[in-house]
């Protein structure tokens, strides 16, 4: 893995509100350059077409990436009505519907019966979920479908609003990972009899951060004197408000630095196996641990070092 370009480099969390028309990789490369660091990850891609919250993990955040909890999603959606496609949005092939629209109260209901709660999901060919090692976006741009078994989702809540179009509608769907919102709005069409496609998305909330909790787009950053743009980051453990938080001694925080279990006998803490602990210092947070069982008694094993 490549380190920072200085030592000193930022390191946090950097709340992006990504734009229309560009890959989640390719707003991670811009925001990385802006805060000058080699380093950066995101907790969650978003299509190309999708706007909105994309948490970025700048410099030694990266190594926090696999540790984020599955928490619930917010996005805000458009329903187009009257239509399918082969990608389940606007933007792909599109094929018109004659059957008549039905009623917002019809839309509402449906939507409230059939499409919340625990359901099964089948995940599109446009997805980034892989077949054999292949993306499977990858194998539709080829022209190849391939089976895709149901997968159960939760929807917890959905709600519907009319907009200026009468064969469209505003979506807000507060779901768990892995829903596809192009899927949510195809099978609703396909429920109403008269097809759908996502018309427009955008995700609102992820990983515990919300738009509204200050995301910032490229261009605001860009904007954003360099000198004062690592003070946008938030702490990496800031982030993990559910990891039980212990404060080691010297010795101890010198041992856990490199590497080695701490018993936890040994610093007066009983979490129990598998619990994953943040583990701080004098000098603050270092690293991400988790509660073992070991011949000799439980144990916190460092799994992640923060710290340069």
């Amino acid at each position: 893995m490549k380190e920072e370009i200085r030592g000193s480099a930022p390191c946090g969390i950097f709340l992006l509100d990504k734009g229309e028309g560009m890959t989640s990789h390719t707003a991670v490369s811009r925001a990385a350059r802006l805060f000058g660091v080699r380093q950066a990850g995101h907790t969650g891609t978003l299509d190309p077409n999708a706007t909105g919250l994309l948490v970025v993990l700048v410099g030694r955040a990266v190594k926090a990436a696999a540790l984020f909890p599955d928490g619930e999603k917010r996005y805000e959606a458009c329903l187009r009505l009257g239509l399918t496609s082969d990608t389940e949005d606007i933007w792909g092939t599109l094929s018109p519907r004659t059957e008549p629209l039905p009623s917002f109260e019809e839309i509402a209901r449906t939507a409230k019966e059939r499409f919340t709660g625990r359901i099964l999901q089948t995940p599109p060919m446009v997805s980034a979920l892989k077949r054999d090692g292949q993306k499977l976006c990858d194998l539709a741009r080829r022209g190849i479908a391939v089976e895709r078994e149901p997968r159960e989702i939760t929807v917890n809540a959905l709600t519907v609003s009319p907009t200026e179009r009468e064969d469209e509608y505003a979506l807000s769907v507060v779901c768990s990972k892995g829903t596809y919102i192009r899927t949510l709005c195809a099978d609703l069409g396909e429920a109403l009899g008269c097809g759908a496609v996502m018309s427009a998305l955008r995700r609102t909330g992820t990983c515990g951060f919300t738009l509204e909790g200050g995301a910032m787009t490229l261009d605001e950053l860009e904007k954003t004197p360099p000198e004062d743009r690592a003070a946008l980051l938030r702490p990496v453990d800031a982030a993990f408000p559910s990891f039980p938080a212990a404060l080691l001694p010297p010795f101890y925080a010198r041992l856990a630095q490199s590497g080695c279990e701490i018993y936890q006998q040994k610093i007066g803490t009983s979490f129990p196996a598998g619990e994953r602990v943040r583990f701080y210092d004098e000098s603050g947070f270092f690293a991400f641990a988790e509660a073992r069982e070991y011949p000799d008694g439980s144990a916190l094993k460092p799994i992640r070092l923060m710290r340069l």
